[in-house]
Formats: C-alpha cells, sequence, structure tokens
C-alpha cells in the first residue's frame, strides 16, 4: 500500500449539496423571475408623480396589513384627485410607475384593479416604451369599485409599468373635479425577464500555486447588472463545496421565491468561503466558481488545476545506519533510508527527525529540507552511549505524522575499557594470573596477557580467557602462570570493547606495578625486618586518627631490624585505599628511610581511608608489613540562618552546603541534621533532618513555638553517616539565634 487511507466526499455531504442545488433552482425560471408588489404583507418599489406639480392629485397607499391579519385586506395604491379643486386640464395626470432594472424588460403582468371615476377622468395601466412612451393595455372611464383581475402579456420586454389616473380630454379642455375621481390597484406579480448572466471570479489561498491541505480560504467576487446576484458557489470536480447566499428582497408565495423589489438582489457582492479539502483525494482536481443571479442566470469563471493533499506519507523503508546498527567508536553517524512511493499526492520534501539518549537526553525535534532525500549526512551524539533516532516524512503539501515513525539505533563508544591486574593478595607467585575489564557503554569484547622478564625487549603472550563479570560491563581476564626460571618479570593486560576501543595497563589495581620476582634458593637466611607506623594530627590513637574536613594529616613511623637498629635508604610503600563512596581509586606512594629507618609522609586532604605500609625485603632483610591505619575526615558543612533575630512563632531559614570534595553525593541527597544545644546538659539535640540537592546545597525552615522569654539558640548542621558516605559525622560551626517571648 503506497499511501495512508485517503479522504472521501460522504453521502450526507453530496446529499446536501444536491439539496442546495435545488433550492437554488427553485428560485426563478431561467432568465425571468416574478416581482410581488403591495400584497401578501409585501410593499411596493414603484414612485408616485404628479403632471400638475401636485396641485389637483393625491397619493394613498396600504400594502402591508399587521402580521397575522389577511395580507389583502385593505390594501391599495390609490391615486385621488384633490378635493377643493374645481378642475384639471386634459391630459394631466397621477401614475404610480415600476422601472425595470437596466438590461432587463418587463414581459408579463397581472393584478387587481378598480376604481371610482367622473367626468372624463379614466384609469389605464400600460407599459413605458423604450423612446419614453406610455402604451396602455388596459383601460376604464367609468365608475367600478368591484376589484377586479387582469393580465397583459409584451412580446418585447417593456422598461417600466405605470398605472394612471388621467384627464382623457384634450389640452384645451378640461376634466369637472366636483366630483371625487379615483384609481386603485394591488396584488401585482410583474415578470421580468433577465438574459445578462453574471460575472465571478475567485482568489484566496485554494487559488493559489502549490499543495493544499485542510480548509482552505476562497475569495470569491461575484457581479451581475440585472437583477443582481443571488448566490455564488464554489465547485470542485463539480461538487458544490461552499455556498454563499447573498441578501436579497424576497417572498416565498405558494412555494415560489418572488422578489419584492424590481432589482431584488446587490449588483455585486464578495464573499469569503472556506472550502474543506479533506473531502477530496490526494492529487490533481478542477477549480471553479459559479454566481447566479436572481433569474438563474448562470456565470462562472474558467476551470482551474488545484492540487490537494490531506495525508501524510507512510513510514519511511529500510531505515539503516552506515556501517550497521552496532557499536561506532566515531560520534557521527550517516543515516539512510527509501521513500515510499507518492502516487498522485505531493512529493516528499524531507524527513524529521530526534534523538534521545541515556540521562533523560532529548535533541527535540529539527528538520532535514531536500526533494526526495533518502539521507542524513552527519548525525552527532553528545558523550557516549547508546541513542534512538526516530525519523518521519513530510510531503510538499506540509503533512507528516509522528506516529509513522521508524527508529534506529545509534550506539557510540570511543572510551577504552579499564583494566588493572587484581590487587596483590597472598605472598609467592600466584598459580593464575587474573585482570579485571571494565567498560560502562559497548562492553568488554576479548583481550591478552602478556609477560617478559625485565631487561628483555619481546612480550610473551600467554592463553587468556574472558569470564563475564558480577556487574554489568564488567568481565575478568586470566591465564595461568607460565613457568619461570628466577628473576623479576613485568606482566601487561590489553583489552578490547565491543566498540573495538583498546586498553592496556601493567599497574595492579592498587597502582602498584605488576611485576613478580621468582627467587632462586638462598643459601643464607635474610634478617628479619620490623615495621613501625602511626597517624599524627587530629584526635585519636596512632593508628586511627579523625582529621577536621580539609585538613592534611601526616603518616610516620620507623623500620628496623630485630636488634631494633633502624634501617637506612629502603624503599616503603603506602597504598592508600579511600572508603566506599570515594571517587578517587586506590593509590599508592612511595617513601624512603632515613638515616636512622624513619620516614614520614604528608597525606593531603580528601576523603576517609585505609592505609598499609610495605616494605617488599631485599636480599639482607625480608618484607615487613603494617595494615590497618585508618584516617577518618568528618564531613565538612555550613549553616546560615535568616533572621537572626525572631519572635516566638516565627520561622527561621536554614540553608548551607555539604561539601563533597572526592566523593559524590548520595543519589537522593545527603542526610542533614539541624541540632540545638541543650543548655542545661551541653547537649546537642535533633531539631529537624533535611536532605541536600545533589550540588550539596539543603534548605530548611524551623518555626520557634514555645520560647517564653528571651533566649539564644545555637545551631549547628551535621553532615549523618550513610552507606557510600567516605566522611565521618561532621558538623558545621554554630549559628546563634536570638528569640524573644511575646
Amino acid at each position: 500500500m503506497v499511501r495512508r487511507r485517503r479522504g472521501r466526499r460522504s453521502g450526507a455531504a453530496i446529499w446536501i449539496a444536491g439539496a442546495l442545488a435545488l433550492a437554488a433552482a427553485s428560485t426563478a425560471s431561467a432568465g425571468k423571475y416574478a416581482v410581488a408588489q403591495c400584497g401578501w404583507h409585501v410593499g411596493a418599489d414603484a414612485d408616485w408623480a404628479d403632471s400638475t406639480g401636485g396641485a389637483k392629485f393625491r397619493r394613498n397607499a396600504y400594502c402591508v396589513p399587521p402580521a397575522g391579519a389577511d395580507p389583502f385586506d385593505g390594501v391599495h395604491l390609490k391615486s385621488f384627485t384633490r378635493d377643493g379643486s374645481a378642475t384639471v386640464s386634459g391630459t394631466r395626470f397621477a401614475r404610480w410607475r415600476w422601472v425595470a432594472p437596466p438590461g432587463t424588460g418587463i414581459t408579463k403582468v397581472q393584478g387587481t384593479w378598480w376604481h371610482v371615476l367622473h367626468d372624463g377622468l379614466e384609469q389605464r395601466i400600460g407599459v413605458g416604451t423604450a423612446a419614453g412612451g406610455f402604451e396602455p393595455f388596459r383601460r376604464a372611464g367609468s365608475t367600478d369599485a368591484t376589484p377586479r383581475n387582469f393580465v397583459a402579456g409584451f412580446a418585447t420586454p417593456m422598461p417600466a409599468l405605470e398605472d394612471r389616473l388621467l384627464c382623457a380630454r384634450g389640452e384645451s379642455k378640461w376634466c369637472s373635479l366636483a366630483a371625487g375621481s379615483w384609481s386603485g390597484l394591488r396584488a401585482l406579480t410583474i415578470t421580468v425577464r433577465d438574459d445578462l448572466a453574471p460575472s465571478a471570479s475567485l482568489g484566496g489561498e485554494l487559488a493559489a500555486a502549490g499543495w493544499r491541505r485542510g480548509v482552505q480560504a476562497v475569495a470569491a467576487h461575484d457581479t451581475d447588472a440585472g437583477a443582481g446576484v443571488r448566490f455564488g458557489e464554489t465547485l470542485l470536480d463539480g461538487a458544490r463545496v461552499a455556498l454563499t447566499e447573498y441578501p436579497c428582497q424576497k417572498v416565498s408565495i405558494g412555494g415560489e421565491w418572488r422578489a419584492t423589489a424590481m432589482r431584488p438582489c446587490p449588483t455585486t457582492s464578495s464573499a469569503a468561503q472556506a472550502v474543506a479539502t479533506t473531502a477530496f483525494s490526494d492529487g490533481p482536481h478542477s477549480l471553479q466558481h459559479c454566481a447566479t443571479d436572481f433569474a438563474a442566470n448562470r456565470g462562472c469563471t474558467a476551470v482551474q488545476r488545484v492540487l490537494v493533499d490531506n495525508n501524510p506519507p507512510a513510514h519511511p523503508r529500510s531505515l539503516a545506519v552506515d556501517g550497521g546498527a552496532g557499536w561506532h567508536r566515531a560520534a557521527g553517524f550517516r543515516v539512510t533510508w527509501a521513500n515510499p512511493g507518492q502516487g498522485a499526492a505531493s512529493p516528499i520534501v524531507g524527513a524529521s527527525w530526534r534523538l534521545t539518549g541515556p540521562a533523560g537526553f532529548d535533541g527535540g525535534v529539527r528538520f532535514a529540507a531536500g526533494r526526495d532525500r533518502t539521507a542524513l549526512g552527519e548525525v552527532g551524539v553528545p558523550a557516549p552511549g547508546a541513542y534512538a533516532l526516530t525519523l518521519w516524512l513530510r510531503d510538499e503539501a506540509g503533512n507528516e505524522d509522528p506516529a509513522t515513525a521508524v527508529t534506529v539505533p545509534l550506539r557510540f563508544d570511543d572510551v577504552p575499557p579499564g583494566v588493572a591486574f587484581a590487587a596483590e593478595g597472598g605472598e609467592g607467585i600466584p598459580e593464575r594470573l587474573l585482570a579485571s575489564v571494565a567498560d560502562a557503554h559497548s562492553g568488554p569484547a576479548g583481550g591478552t596477557i602478556s609477560y617478559r622478564r625485565l631487561g628483555a625487549a619481546a612480550w610473551t603472550e600467554l592463553r587468556t580467557r574472558l569470564e563475564p563479570g558480577t556487574e554489568p560491563g564488567t568481565a575478568r581476564l586470566s591465564a595461568a602462570t607460565p613457568g619461570l626460571t628466577p628473576g623479576v618479570y613485568r606482566f601487561r593486560v590489553e583489552a578490547q570493547d565491543v566498540a573495538g576501543n583498546s586498553a592496556a595497563s601493567t599497574r595492579r589495581a592498587d597502582g602498584t606495578e605488576m611485576a613478580l620476582r621468582k627467587v632462586a634458593p638462598v643459601e643464607a637466611p635474610r634478617g628479619k625486618a620490623r615495621l613501625f607506623a602511626r597517624l599524627r594530627g587530629g584526635r585519636g590513637r596512632g593508628d586511627s586518627r579523625t582529621v577536621p574536613f580539609g585538613t592534611p594529616a601526616v603518616l610516620g613511623g620507623r623500620l628496623v631490624r630485630a636488634d631494633g637498629a633502624g634501617v637506612a635508604g629502603r624503599m616503603l610503600r603506602v597504598v592508600a585505599r579511600p572508603s566506599r563512596g570515594a571517587l578517587s581509586p586506590a593509590a599508592a606512594a612511595t617513601v624512603a628511610t632515613g638515616r636512622r629507618g624513619g620516614f614520614q609522609l604528608r597525606l593531603g586532604p580528601g576523603p576517609s581511608r585505609r592505609l598499609t605500609v610495605v616494605f617488599d625485603g631485599d636480599r639482607g632483610l625480608g618484607p615487613a608489613r603494617r595494615a590497618g591505619l585508618g584516617l577518618r575526615v568528618r564531613a565538612g558543612v555550613t549553616l546560615r540562618t535568616t533572621p537572626r533575630r525572631l519572635r516566638t512563632g516565627g520561622v527561621v531559614r536554614l540553608r548551607g552546603r555539604v561539601r563533597s570534595r572526592g566523593a559524590a553525593i548520595p543519589r537522593r541527597g545527603k542526610l542533614v541534621a539541624i541540632q540545638y544545644r541543650e543548655a542545661a546538659t551541653g547537649r546537642w539535640r535533633p531539631v529537624l533532618v533535611t536532605r541536600s540537592d545533589h550540588q550539596g546545597r539543603f534548605r530548611a525552615r524551623y518555626r520557634f513555638r514555645y520560647v517564653a522569654g528571651r533566649a539564644s539558640i545555637r545551631l549547628r548542621a551535621t553532615a549523618l553517616p550513610e552507606e557510600r558516605w567516605p566522611y565521618a559525622p561532621g558538623s558545621s560551626p554554630p549559628v546563634t539565634v536570638q528569640v524573644s517571648g511575646r
């Protein structure tokens, strides 16, 4: 299937369009329309004139009875002779006149007339000619007060209709007005012929070039010189999709629409229409706009081509990464895909994509433009890790749908694995050589252990086996220790991760060089050495000292023979293993003994740690070791309070920071206790416990409720002991808050 489901016109939409077309067709016969006057609750679109200048005649009109009353009860258009006038000259008249719009003509008239006539006065009903004359088709010269119907038709459309009350004598004669005369008319139906077709024009979004989707605006402009524009309609593929009925003066009589004015509709009309293109299939369609006047004449624009596309492209095909979906050592990836066929719809003009990854990374939605584009050149990732690239397509009409997206993994690892030999465990040469491998991203893939005799150039590779570790991303390399002749041997381990990064090391996990000495049998035994060591600074015993945060300590001692004589010029190894939770690994330092066998080593600031002093021995002296020296470091904490003076019931705001040199703040934050000093016992009592954020900052509030009188309250913040926190409990300097009772 090339495209997603297309929109189709619904049966209800077609039915409504047909119903509107029938309603429009029922307004008038083609080229003609009827005008209702003075009846049916309709007024009169006529003017009245008196050829005597208003001296001899007067008018009276009553065409619209109250709502609900008989629409013809008392209805009339009348011309009267004026009371008090003696005579009127021959050929003088009063008249009601209806004028057809320019370009149209009256072809039929029917209605009701009646009259009271005396002494030469007549009622004449006729049409005005193109030359300005008057041709009566009905005349009466005697009184008939009974309303009677009349009808007349005209082969040639006439420009006007007139009803005259006339002195039907020559200009030199006169008619007596002693007895009043009048003429009456009502219930007129005037048929007007209009052969002028309206003109239509179309603009707006839908008529513009390019692909269209959704609801599109149409700007229609329609004109008609005759009866005026009744409605304008916009068509797609011949089906009406928008209709605007313009305001016309009309009334429904017997199921037929009749005009109530000679020109019932506006000659110029504009409308803003909205066309929903979603009911049509994707591809080219024909667009047209037509205007219809009140006489049912129709004028249309030329048919123009419009391109519709409301459906997003289908999902990209064969999304892949150059070099495969495995781990890569370069941070830039090239991603390719194949575009689905679009059929009659708009072409694909680009792809939207989004990169997500570890620790909540989200690169946001980006767009790569390019007609028929099938590749992203260089997609970079910010750091090593496994990422996911999600990609979907956009077409020229602007359609796109993230639900069609396809995802491909981007795996980047340029970090070599961590590798080291196992820490020294026991004396002598071990049966197997062990090394740990750690790789947080792609994971360990393999490695080798090699050795060479001190002074030799070539390394000898041992048969090495990779064994899975107990934690994710870890493994162990092991090899059987070869048979060695007496001498000193150095060992090297090389490891590779899945991405192809490699690392090598000749050291143990404690930082010491991985070297083994195969000793030949000694004829004379070596002397026994004794090693004394202790810590100075802070508080505590010599083998266990506690110092404040950021304060150095000193390790000192002496290497002596069995008889107590000091041994000078010997190298000692000092191995420091930080407490759990410290960021730094185990480290080793060397120190030489002095003239009397004494030594001293300054220990820099840092977290708590365990210390071991080792003398490896030499030909004259055997090895010696002093283990179990503990250096505890108190946590560093600061505390500030605001305000420093307040009343009982007030709130003090507490804030501070736990310092974390060489350690990571626990994932849930560091536990901090706010304590006050109890004056009676001198002990520090807890007030509240809170946690810091990941930077060690903490904030808290406390309300003093039960203090009477005035009190000076000393507060401090204490970092409490926790698992994987490499510091001993430590407190901030006390802060004094003055509280006054109410």
